[in-house]
């Protein structure tokens, strides 16, 4: 498709409002070969409903066979080019926790974890601490001082935290410290390329300077570094589809992902219904609203096929309160698949239900993989595609050419 910017030419102003409803996670798969998936087993009647009056399909976050992680499928489900603008979880942490971020300061996300006398990782998330403790800690690493650089470690969530750097000159093409499974030591950190090289010795000043001031914590004993990034401003959603976006998310990362595309991020509390309220109260305020239903995911990468079953369940519940404000266009869809069979994200599509008043049927009645796969009339297609086709039946694009 064309690049983002191509759109700034085609938007055209209505009063139409549009909402995006992303269930994280939401693809799964059968456990055993003929069974059903999570969402094949869920109780689904608004869902079904809403397939029914829309028109299905299957969206790719990346590509056919590419697995992505959350920040380019939801960039993706935004209207950009997720390779183009692939974008460190470090820059996202850094952004859903409100930080005031500045053109070249360079992000990386914390993980606190546990390691042994050899210095062996047993635990990646330090048993998952709790928010108190992960101030106390990030506290504690506000004692660390690198000559010519400004140094900003804030608390994300659990055993999460963000650590920014500031300095003329930083580049981001650095290793993760993560060796991603226990019973290995963290990396060292390595720059990939020439210009990243001060970055590198900065960041391994970091973590030395880190680890002895967390030798004598448990678990929390040793952190690692994973996803840097450099932060350059991306064109806006509402520059380059002249809409106001609102972003309902209860999760940093994902506040952070919506406020890298230029979104105004709706305050909630933390629960799915604290969002529909929020969704309420802010509904006249902004022309396109993202919303973000995080437990679909949390409880594949958990394994929890049941658990993943329930929360579509609830995520149907709240359909008839969304419904009931007006929207013109309702895309429903995952950001990527996770299937509590795989315990993790994977490549395969997100089924996505778009229902308007503008678009053809086609012969779904139920919102599953399968249905949305052999019956769905906007067939497969990348998840870049979607955001063009909600502006389109939102009366909110030109027609392009004479």
């Amino acid at each position: 498709m064309p690049g983002i910017e191509f759109f700034e030419n085609l938007k055209r102003e209505s009063n139409t409002r549009m909402l995006l409803l992303v269930a994280d996670g939401l693809g799964g798969l059968p456990l055993e070969r003929g069974g059903k998936t999570e969402l094949e087993t869920a109780i689904t009647p608004n869902l079904d409903k809403l397939a029914d009056e829309g028109i299905c399909g299957v969206l790719d976050p990346i590509g056919p066979g590419i697995t992505p992680g959350s920040g380019p499928a939801h960039l993706a489900l935004f209207g950009y080019d997720p390779i183009r603008f692939n974008v460190g979880r470090g820059l996202l942490a850094a952004l859903g926790v409100g930080f005031p971020i500045e053109p070249g300061d360079v992000a990386a996300r914390i993980n606190f974890c546990t390691v042994d006398d050899a210095g062996l990782v047993t635990d990646r998330r330090a048993g998952r601490i709790g928010n108190d403790v992960n101030r106390k800690l990030v506290e504690k690493l506000g004692a660390i001082s690198i000559d010519g650089v400004q140094v900003f470690v804030k608390t994300v969530k659990e055993h999460r935290a963000v650590v920014i750097f500031r300095a003329p000159d930083l580049y981001d093409e650095l290793n993760d410290t993560d060796p991603q499974a226990t019973g290995r030591k963290p990396h060292a950190i390595r720059a990939k390329d020439e210009q990243s090289k001060k970055m590198a010795g900065i960041a391994a000043e970091f973590v030395q300077q880190a680890s002895k001031l967390l030798a004598d914590e448990h678990p929390a004993n040793m952190l690692l570094l994973r996803g840097f990034a450099r932060y350059e401003k991306f064109i806006t959603m509402e520059e380059a589809f002249g809409i106001r976006c609102g972003a309902i998310a209860t999760y940093p990362m994902y506040r952070g992902v919506a406020k890298l595309a230029g979104m105004n991020v709706v305050d909630c509390g933390p629960e799915p219904e604290d969002e529909v309220a929020a969704l309420k109260e802010s509904f006249a305020s902004f022309d396109f609203f993202f919303m973000h239903y995080k437990k679909t995911d949390s409880t594949g990468e958990d394994g929890n096929f049941d658990g993943k079953v329930k929360e579509i369940e609830h995520l149907d519940s709240l359909l008839p309160d969304i419904r009931a404000l007006g929207f013109d266009v309702i895309a429903v869809t995952g950001d990527h698949s996770t299937p509590a069979k795989l315990k993790s994200h994977s490549w395969h599509p997100s089924p996505l239900i778009l229902w308007s008043n503008n678009e053809r049927g086609d012969g779904c009645t139920r919102f599953s993989e399968t249905d949305c796969a052999t019956k769905g009339g906007l067939g497969r297609l990348r998840s870049t595609d979607l955001m063009p086709i909600m502006l389109a039946n939102a009366d909110r694009l030109e027609k392009f050419g004479a």
